[in-house]
């Protein structure tokens, strides 16, 4: 990709999103618009769509890891049920019924079959973006959504096998078999490294005390167990999955997602704009009305049939409306799938070009479909779904500790003692290592960056105790903490009174002068050993606090 090509790229989407956004119609239809109009069938400043849409497929794969990172393990074995139940029942209905579709539409029944399967997968980055955005990645529709993208996921190696196999190139029994091995293999080799070797190694990184490296260990891992899932036949995306599961239960997860989320934000917007670039508009304007009725007819049917097996399954009629509108897209998997199928010579280059405009269009039209899910909820019921705690749920009241040596240690154990929640965050792994091995809730992460904060949520703590035994750092935390959390008391450790002052002028509540402290403490001990009398020392020591202040 040329530098003039980048240029275009970022020009269109800095004047695209903000206007879709103004007009109620969110940043997805703005990344969609912005992709057309650089796009081949608009302006042709970008020709090769392919280069950017491989490039784009990796904010899926960032998109799929922070997910996993809040996943835990033990969360997606309830899901199971789910991913297993409603995800295959999902499939196999939906792609029967539009297979038997587009056979009676004139196509043969193994073309159609690989054409109704491919359409019955939906769009894990449109959906899951969505209920990103609307905060409802913890709703049931949310769970459930993810629950039946998930699936779909793990469905590519059957998929891909089946087209083989109509083709003539495999047997399918033994293409699934010798895939499914591979894969089973490789994902127990990553589940025993990340269980005795992912923590001492990002330990180890973490030691190093140089950012930059530790992101590019966060990128190898999401990237190298993205490569191995891939060279099995699965989507980097799925193996971006297991790698968050793998750091789901590690004290350095918040770091990394901190690390990981500007990467997914650039290139999932890439991707979307990469849609738009690979909508054939020409070939739209010379068939509007069949491409476009295509489009609804498969979201309808899709939707329709959704919503029939979630309320099947006892989904809350609420969330049906949502959940089956959703997922009423195509999927950017049909993409890599039709692609494959017409180098098999499965599918004529006509109607692969049709059934790709087919996907790009509701994927366009998904923004739209969800105000239509909210206006349908509406009516069936009044209230809105209650979005679910966050998925670390700590007491009504915490503190949030920044830095976590001897002074934070003691903090802690303050709290701790007295039954309260707390929880420490420091850049040193060393100190991590020695408070967690005391039992204490102290996880590793860079309190000075305001992606991290808002990962473990500092929002929501009672207040914000700065601990740290660096000047900058700790004013630069205190500012960061009054622009963007200033309704949380900010209590701060000082070098010394001017130090203390001007941390009260950046927006501390109060501070504590480590030289004040000490030499209160030491004139105690000296007065009290020369005979004065206790209420006196009290009076003294109260009085040069106050003055100090």
């Amino acid at each position: 990709m040329h530098l003039e090509h980048v240029l275009a790229l970022l020009a269109a989407a800095i004047v695209a999103v903000p206007v879709f956004q103004r007009l109620g119609l969110g940043s997805i239809l703005g990344y969609l618009a912005a992709g057309v109009l650089v796009g081949p069938s608009a302006l042709g400043v970008i020709e090769d769509v392919d280069k950017v849409r491989h490039l784009a497929e990796f904010g899926v794969v960032f998109l799929l890891f922070l997910i996993g990172i809040e996943m835990k393990p033990a969360r997606l074995w309830v899901m199971r049920r789910l991913v297993f139940g409603l995800g295959l029942a999902q499939l196999l209905v939906t792609g029967l019924v539009l297979a038997l579709i587009a056979w009676g539409l004139g196509l043969n029944p193994r073309p159609a079959l690989v054409v109704g399967l491919g359409l019955a997968l939906s769009s894990t980055a449109f959906g899951i973006q969505l209920l990103a955005e609307r905060r409802e990645m913890n709703t049931e529709t949310g769970r459930t959504a993810f629950s039946v993208l998930l699936f779909q996921d793990l469905a590519v190696v059957p998929l891909l096998a089946l087209v083989s196999f109509f083709a003539g190139g495999t047997s399918l029994e033994l293409g699934i078999l010798f895939a499914l091995g591979e894969t089973i293999a490789i994902i127990a080799a990553v589940l025993l490294i990340s269980r005795f070797l992912l923590d001492p190694t990002m330990r180890l990184i973490a030691g190093s005390h140089q950012s930059e490296v530790f992101v590019g260990a966060a990128l190898l891992l999401v990237l190298g167990v993205g490569y191995l899932m891939e060279s099995v036949g699965l989507s980097m995306a799925l193996g971006a999955f297991l790698a968050g599961l793998m750091l789901a239960e590690s004290h350095f997860r918040h770091q990394a997602s901190a690390d990981i989320q500007p990467f997914r934000g650039l290139l999932l917007g890439l991707f979307f704009m990469a849609v738009g670039m690979s909508m054939d508009i020409r070939l739209l304007l010379s068939e509007p009305w069949l491409l476009i009725g295509l489009s609804v007819a498969l979201m309808v049917v899709k939707a329709g049939l959704l919503a029939a097996l979630a309320l099947l399954t006892r989904h809350r009629q609420t969330s049906v409306p949502k959940l089956s509108l959703l997922l009423s897209q195509a999927g950017e998997f049909g993409f890599v799938l039709f692609a494959f199928a017409q180098s098999q010579q499965l599918l004529d280059a006509t109607l692969a070009h049709r059934l790709t405009l087919i996907i790009s269009l509701s994927m366009a039209l998904t923004p739209l479909m969800m105000k239509l899910a909210d206006r349908l909820a509406a009516m069936i019921r009044n209230t809105d779904e209650t979005v679910a705690p966050p998925s670390e749920p700590r007491s009504d009241r915490w503190v949030l500790i920044a830095g976590f040596g001897r002074v934070g240690r003691r903090i802690g154990r303050m709290l701790q003692e007295d039954g309260f929640s707390y929880l420490g965050l420091e850049a040193d792994v060393d100190q991590v290592v020695l408070g967690q091995g005391r039992g204490q809730n102290v996880i590793f992460g860079d309190a000075t960056r305001l992606n991290v904060l808002q990962t473990v949520h500092a929002e929501d703590a009672s207040a914000i105790v700065v601990a740290f035994d660096d000047e900058a750092s700790t004013e630069r935390l205190v500012m960061l903490a009054r622009e963007h959390f200033p309704g949380t008391p900010v209590y701060v450790r000082a070098r010394d009174r001017h130090h203390g002052s001007l941390l009260r002028g950046l927006g501390a509540r109060a501070s504590v002068s480590e030289n004040l402290e000490v030499s209160l403490r030491l004139g105690e001990f000296a007065l009290r050993e020369l005979g004065a009398d206790e209420t006196r020392i009290a009076a003294t020591v109260e009085r040069y606090r106050d003055e100090y202040e």
